[in-house]
């Protein structure tokens, strides 16, 4: 600790001569700072004083992808082999171990080329280790970057991965990263009758923590199988805040290739529950929106989805699409639902716009709803109030930063 704070006092020091210096020069300060700022930030992956003790002589599971990286690009599986721990085996989420499968696209098993470890899909039929692959294991390691909407499935997976690990006496340690998105807390709640992979706990749809402290609010809430806990470590990130701008260095999955689809992700995908193109089968993809159905007079922007990486066959293929480019967009701050509504309110047929899907990634029938009966954004916002008032209570129980 009194090195950390000799450290901070130190960049505080530097930071404060280079401002001096840097103003004499008419510098823009401001973006320097932010720029050192972030790149203090450590992910638990890059802490591993913390995590290497734990895992010296004992046989290691990894859950992990192509986001697993240490600050050097390093992948943590290459550091770890290098490192002499003994890796069994590697799970792999939805997208796969290198995270090139399109969403929702079987996983298979299979072997890593450069390792020669073995790989076992936590996606399709098998989202919770099965006992006998986790038979040679006496610990697991969980390394993800999440994005901080409910939908997106790498928390589905880590509360398999924690279900399976309290069943089998298998201690879990999680190699916490920032959430992109982590000042947000905004949507409705997820209601019990709308569970499912893309939606698992009664959370809102933007629920501003990290993977950890999401892991810890598993725990802690008891929302395992027949209320069982995990025994779980975090390797805390180092000089993080929730309210730190965090770029990642690695795209999460397939199609958010960039900060400005991360930010948009959460208010853009509930139109995946609708006949409306989140730009899947682009180079926009979660930074447009459009379809063949728009009215085209109240849309300045037009594309037309094809094949390509991460969309092998993309809503309406080969169709011209209207709607917007968002790729501009300042950055979100809240859950947007103005651009669902005003899609709904420019559809040329209402009754098949929205479907089945949309109540699942919603988490109730109540937003479908509201949005056919016509209920202001502002008004849709307030019924959300009280539940967020009693999330964010609860939430605080499990915050690291």
């Amino acid at each position: 600790m009194i090195k950390f704070i000799k450290r901070s006092i130190a960049i505080t020091f530097a930071l404060s001569c280079l401002t001096t210096y840097s103003n004499s020069l008419g510098i823009n300060t401001a973006k320097i700072d932010i720029e050192i700022k972030t790149q203090t930030i450590k992910t638990g992956a890059d802490n591993f004083e913390k995590y290497l003790p734990l895992l010296k002589n004992k046989k290691v599971g990894i859950v992990t992808n192509q986001t697993g990286i240490l600050s050097d690009k390093t992948h943590v599986v290459d550091f770890l082999v290098e490192k002499k721990i003994n890796i069994q085996t590697i799970f792999a989420p939805e997208h796969g171990f290198r995270g090139t499968a399109d969403a929702g696209e079987h996983v298979v098993d299979g072997k890593d080329a450069k390792t020669g470890l073995p790989i076992i899909s936590l996606y399709g039929d098998n989202k919770k280790p099965k006992k006998d692959q986790l038979a040679t294991l006496d610990v697991m390691v969980f390394d993800l970057q999440d994005v901080g909407a409910r939908f997106y499935t790498y928390i589905s997976s880590l509360h398999y991965v924690m279900e399976a690990c309290a069943e089998n006496g298998i201690p879990l340690i999680i190699l916490d990263r920032p959430n992109p998105n982590g000042a947000i807390i905004d949507g409705p709640l997820l209601e019990k009758d709308f569970s499912s992979f893309v939606g698992m706990h009664p959370i809102p749809l933007l629920h501003g923590m990290t993977i950890g402290e999401y892991g810890q609010m598993i725990n802690g809430q008891k929302w395992l199988k027949n209320a069982a806990q995990c025994k779980l470590t975090v390797i805390p990130c180092l000089n993080y805040k929730h309210t730190m701008s965090y770029s990642l260095p690695i795209k999460p999955s397939p199609n958010l290739p960039n900060d400005q689809a991360i930010n948009l992700y959460a208010s853009l995908c509930l139109f995946e529950g609708t006949n409306v193109s989140v730009g899947r089968g682009t180079e926009k993809q979660f930074q447009i929106y459009g379809s063949p159905f728009l009215t085209k007079q109240y849309f300045d922007y037009t594309f037309t989805p094809k094949p390509n990486f991460g969309a092998k066959d993309p809503m309406h293929n080969g169709k011209e699409c209207f709607g917007e480019d968002l790729s501009s967009n300042k950055k979100l701050t809240q859950l947007e639902l103005k651009w669902l509504i005003k899609a709904y309110q420019n559809t040329t047929d209402k009754t098949k716009f929205f479907n089945a899907f949309f109540t699942k990634l919603a988490g109730s029938k109540n937003l479908q709803q509201q949005i056919e009966n016509g209920v202001p954004e502002n008004k849709i916002r307030e019924s959300w109030q009280k539940d967020l008032a009693s999330f964010k209570k609860m939430r605080a129980k499990y915050l690291i930063y």
